[in-house]
Order: structure tokens, then sequence, then C-alpha cells
């Protein structure tokens, strides 16, 4: 499967601004851990005026109206540089595009113009590929509902406006016994009650992650996002395409790993010839070229299958399960190659080393995601 001409198109311009008006400031956003808000400011407005913002959005709101197809190819080049750097290119949750009534003009449309930032709260201390065990509350109180708990790992919360919340309301009677109703708020960031403090983690500088406590912060009834305890059900899109998407990212990191590691191997010498020149490193090479376009393939794939509504649980888990572990073994070896010069800081492989370590935790662990497939494999053959 290859880039239609679309794809192409799309890839070659997001290429180019990543390249351009991206790149050149990743030293600078891995010593300060962060993005310096003038700078953010200035390459956002770069990227809404070059178009590549809010790529995901529905056109006639104002988005770039791009379907699951042509955005994998945007996200392979995204992926070339930091997080802290291609998420300033935002591409909102797709959650959000469930917005109804007064949330759209509050706050989807402002997020697609860039004036407002939204984070995704889902996670927390004792709750994370088990998603069902969140114990944050929301209790009805009038026409509000009154939210405590805790949410972590929540990323760009510093900079968010609002977040997107997941709380339970209430316990239903399953098949399986008593089970959470779990429903999706918008909360404004400025309420009383909310507080944000950042996560000092291994990786991805700048990409700041942070853990919110919420305090009896009231939240009025209309804020909910589709309907009372219906917040898992809106959200299976959001899961799906952010597991697509992560592993179109990863394509992007490791070509870019495996072209750093090539150009070394093609001068570097040593015993009078260039290490490419040996088996022992030119073979990892050719493994990391092999994994890289299989993760390609998969990601086209996984997209078209997203775009047409038939991509299964299953499909999205090898996608991200594969495109995660891919990547790792790509930086690993690259860093490998580059000897001692690999992890000094001033080659950008050692970061990617680190940045990448991550992307087999979240949109699920490689356990949960084996542990999805393995079962959905038992239940197909099962006599």
């Amino acid at each position: 499967m290859s880039l239609t001409d679309d794809q192409r198109m799309i890839a070659d311009g997001v290429r180019a601004f990543v390249e351009q008006e991206l790149i050149p400031h990743e030293t600078l956003v891995e010593e300060k851990d962060q993005v310096p808000p003038d700078l953010f400011a200035e390459l956002k407005s770069k990227a809404i005026k070059a178009g590549y913002y809010a790529l995901n959005m529905p056109e006639e709101l104002g988005g770039g109206g791009l379907g699951q197809s042509l955005r994998s190819a945007a996200e392979i080049e995204f992926g070339r540089t930091t997080r802290a750097l291609s998420i300033i290119c935002n591409r909102p949750a797709p959650i959000l595009k469930s917005c109804v009534g007064d949330q759209v003009e509050t706050y989807l449309k402002p997020v697609i113009r860039g004036e407002r930032w939204e984070c995704f709260g889902l996670t927390e201390p004792g709750a994370g590929s088990d998603a069902r065990q969140i114990s944050t509350k929301a209790v009805r109180d009038g026409d509000d509902y009154v939210i405590n708990g805790e949410k972590i790992f929540i990323t760009m919360a510093m900079v968010a406006d609002f977040i997107i919340l997941f709380a339970v309301t209430g316990v239903d009677e399953a098949p399986k016994g008593p089970q959470k109703r779990i429903t999706c708020f918008l909360v404004d960031k400025n309420l009383p009650g909310v507080s944000v403090r950042p996560l000092a983690l291994v990786g991805n500088r700048g990409f700041k992650s942070c853990s919110i406590a919420l305090e009896d912060v009231r939240v009025p009834a209309r804020n909910i996002l589709g309907e009372e305890g219906g917040g898992f059900a809106i959200a299976k899109s959001w899961i799906f395409s952010g597991r697509i998407m992560l592993a179109a990212n990863m394509v992007g990191l490791a070509e870019r790993a495996m072209g750093i590691a090539a150009t070394y191997a093609n001068t570097r010498r040593a015993f009078g010839k260039t290490i490419g020149e040996f088996q022992g490193t030119s073979f990892k090479l050719a493994d990391m070229a092999m994994e890289i376009q299989a993760t390609r393939l998969l990601v086209l794939d996984g997209a078209a299958k997203l775009e047409a509504g038939t991509i299964t649980q299953r499909e999205a888990s090898i996608v991200n399960l594969f495109g995660s572990e891919m990547a790792g073994r790509v930086t690993d070896n690259a860093l490998q190659m580059l000897g001692g010069m690999g992890v000094s800081k001033e080659w950008p492989i050692e970061r990617m080393w680190r940045d990448v370590r991550v992307e087999r935790i979240w949109e699920g662990t490689s356990e949960i995601h084996r542990d999805l497939i393995s079962r959905d494999i038992l239940r197909e053959f099962r006599v």
C-alpha cells in the first residue's frame, strides 16, 4: 500500500514545515524543558497560517477536514520532531466533535481557531489500563455536578484552558455485576478547586505531563459531553484513532533515527573501513527498514479502516503495539550504532531513545494490547 497523491501532498507539506519551523528548536526545548511562551505563540501562528492546525477537525467549523487516511500521512511527518513541538500544530481530541449547543461555541470552535486548548483527563493514580476503575466522582447538586478526585499523567494540562474529564456519576447493574457509570465533562481549568502540578518525567521534555486535583469543583450539568453515563461510548472513537496515530508518529520518528544512524555508518571509520561495511552494523539498518515499512503499512491500513468505520479493537491494538515496540527497537539499535556518540547530548538519538520509551505505556500498555489481541483470537477459535 503506497501513499495516494493527496496523502503525498499532505506528507510533503507537513515534513517541510516540521523541518523548517519545528526541528530547529528542539535543543532549546530540551534545555529549558518547555517551549517558551513567545515561541509557542509564534509557531502556533505559523501553523495556523500554513493550514497545519486542527487538521482533523470539520472543515465547516474551520478545521482542515482531513479524514483518517490523510491525517495518518500527516502524523507520520509530525512524528519526526518532539511531541512538545509537534503538539503546537494541535490536532484536537476527536471526542470534541460530540459538542452540541453552546458547547460548540464555547469549546469546539475556539479550540479549532487556536483560541483555547484542551487536555484529556482520564488516567488516575489507581486507574490506568483499567480505566473503569477511576474513582473521581461527580455528584449532582441542583443544576451542577460537584467533582472530587485526582487525575495524573495528563499531557499539556499546564497550557490547557479546559479538561475533557471523566468521572463516576453512579453505579449501574450489569450482567457481570455492578458497573460504574462514567460520564464525560468539559471542565474549565480556572474553576475554583482545580489545581495543576507538573510532573518530572524521563523523556518528552517540554511536553508537560501533569497531575490535576479537583476539590469540590462545581460544573454545570450542561457541560456534560454526550449523555450522562455515556462517557466511554463517545471516547471509543478517540481511543482507536489515538492508537493508530501513535503508530504513525513512530514511523516518522524511527525513519529519522534510521537516517541519522545510516549517515553515521557511512562516515565513521574503524579498522580501515566505514562501520557500515560491517554486517554487525549494516544488518541493523536492514532490520530497521523492514520494521518501519511494516509499521507504515499497518498504519495506512488501520487509518483506512478507521475512516470506513470497520476497524476492530484487535486491529487497533495490533497497530499500536507493533508501532510502539518497533520504535523502541529502532532507536535502541540506532544508539548502539553510534556507540559513545549515541549517548552524547550533542546528537538527538539519546533524546529520541528516552522519548520513545513511554510509547509502550500510554494509549494502552504493551501488555494490555497483547491481552486484548490474544483474548480476541481465543474467542475466534473457541469450540
